[in-house]
Formats: C-alpha cells, structure tokens, sequence
C-alpha cells in the first residue's frame, strides 16, 4: 500500500471511529498534501499561500496526479459531520454580504457617472472604473483599517481619486445612496425562505462583512435584517476579513464554535482562506455552491 493510501486509511478511521479525532476537512487536505508536497514551507499559522492552494484542490474533488478521489472525501467528510451534529453538517452559517447575499444594481462607475454630472464631473464610465480600481487597490494609510465606523474618509478618498470631484455635497448624496435598497438587490432571492427553514432547523445564521455602519441601515432597507442572528461588521469589530478575529466574532455573538460553523462567500482570500484560518469550514459562492438552497441542502436541510 502506498504512502498516501495508508494516510488516507488513518484520516478515514479517525473520521468514522471518534470525535477527538475530527479534523476539518481542510486540514485532511493538508495532511495529504503535505505526503505529496513534503518541500512546501508551513508557516505559522499552520500553512503556507502555496499549502492552502494544493490542500483546496485535494479536497475539491481534483485528486492529483490523476487520483480522481477528492470528491468523494467531500461526501465522507459531510456524512460524518451529519453523525457527529443529529442529522446537521454545521450549527451555523455564516454569509458574506456584498458579492453573496447582495450586489449592486448597477455599475459602480455608472452611478459616480451619473450622480457627478451636476457637480460637473466629466470623467466617462471607463476612465472612473479604472481610476476607482486603483484607488482601491492603494494601501490606505490613514488606519490599519479600511472601514472605521462610517468609513466616510476612506469612502471620500476612493471618491475624490474616481472622480476628480472633491465637492461635499456630491460625496453626500453617493454616501446615502449606497444605504438604501435602489443601490443593491439580492443575489439569490430565495434567500430569505432558506435562512428561514435553516433557522426553524436549529442552525444559526450571520452576516460576515467587511463594511461600515452603513451594513444595518442597508440591511433593514432591503428587509433582510431579521433573517440573521447576528451580525458582524469589520468597522464595529475593528477586524476585517481575512483576519480570523471577524469570523471568531462572529461565532461568539452566535454561541458556536468556530469548526460548527461554514462560511459562505465570493473571495477565496478574504472567505475562504479567511474562514478557515479562524477554523471554520468554508464555501466559495458560485463555485462550491450556486445558492443557498443548495447550501441548506448539503448542511441537511431541506428547503
């Protein structure tokens, strides 16, 4: 028997025979990749970039090298969860807003278009996407964080460098835009039907944003804020993903332990890799999964 059989063998016994050998599936990865890889570095918190990226794709069905095994460790790993939490992969669910639960309903660059035209700015849809994107992506100096409490000195920072437009008044009537449910639409709109059944099903439910204040008013606009248990904000708990402290946040306010729980977003950076150094399981919208009946149903819950 091969080196990599035999530890998959260990890994399956400690998965079906007890508890204190859970291990999420995540670290399962690890421990196969690391049989396969043994040259790549593990850092200090347990893996490296390179590490976290072999490890996902052992787990997600590719297999390697032409095993073709991963997806059926997927199923192991979720059935044994069912037997471990009464019928249950999980005790709660932890969603990421914009990207997955919501989006914008149009174009950002059409909205910093259209708004600034009375304030006279002339830059086209084109020429602010690009600036925003670089904007963006500039370290922001001002504080360790993006989003401190209304964020409005980031927020006017990325305005003012989109547009060319430093004029309050503008920036106002952006800023308040982005609060009400004419600037976002929901993602799945059956969301609301499945957190409902998740919830009646004895799992917990929260939101996990890296965002401002503005999260709950945004929230309660679009009728959506009693859906949730909770919710944990990166400029309230002064953490944003991917640090793990945002998702350890958010298990406390939910009274779970971080490997009870999944999270559910779009970015594998600030999610994924985010989640599950907080040691949580994690999914990636649109590819792991495609909506959230489709989460409800692989945590065991029929919508």
């Amino acid at each position: 028997m091969s080196l990599i059989s035999t530890t998959r063998t260990k890994i399956r016994t400690l998965m079906t025979n007890s508890r204190t050998g859970y291990v999420s599936k995540f670290k399962l990865g690890i421990a196969l990749m690391t049989q396969r890889h043994p040259n790549v570095g593990i850092g200090p918190r347990g893996y490296s970039a390179a590490a976290a990226e072999a490890a996902e794709e052992e787990v997600r069905g590719g297999g390697g090298e032409g095993n073709g095994g991963g997806g059926v460790w997927v199923k192991d790993y979720e059935e044994y969860r069912r037997r471990m939490c009464g019928g249950i992969t999980h005790k709660a669910l932890l969603v990421d807003a914009v990207g997955t639960l919501v989006v914008p309903s149009q174009p950002t660059a059409q909205i910093y278009r259209q708004i600034g035209e009375k304030y006279g700015v002339e830059y086209s849809e084109d020429e602010i996407l690009q600036r925003y994107r670089r904007a963006y992506e500039q370290p922001w100096g001002r504080s360790r964080l993006r989003y401190v409490d209304d964020g409005r000195p980031f927020w006017q920072y990325i305005v003012s460098s989109s547009t060319g437009c430093s004029d309050a008044r503008y920036f106002e009537e952006l800023y308040h835009y982005y609060m009400t449910d004419k600037a976002w639409h929901l993602c799945d709109p059956d969301a609301g039907r499945v957190f409902n059944a998740l919830r009646n099903a004895g799992v917990k439910v929260a939101v996990v944003s890296n965002f401002d204040t503005r999260l709950r008013p945004l929230l309660r606009a679009l009728d959506c804020e009693h859906w949730f248990d909770a919710v944990a904000v990166s400029a309230e708990v002064s953490a944003e993903k991917p640090n793990p402290i945002i998702f350890l946040k958010a298990c406390e306010f939910l009274g779970v332990k971080p490997e009870d729980a999944v999270h559910v977003g779009d970015d594998r950076r600030n999610d994924i890799w985010g989640a599950r150094d907080a040691g949580c399981d994690a999914w990636l919208w649109g590819s792991d999964v495609q909506s959230f009946k489709e989460i409800a149903q692989r945590i065991g819950v029929q919508v």
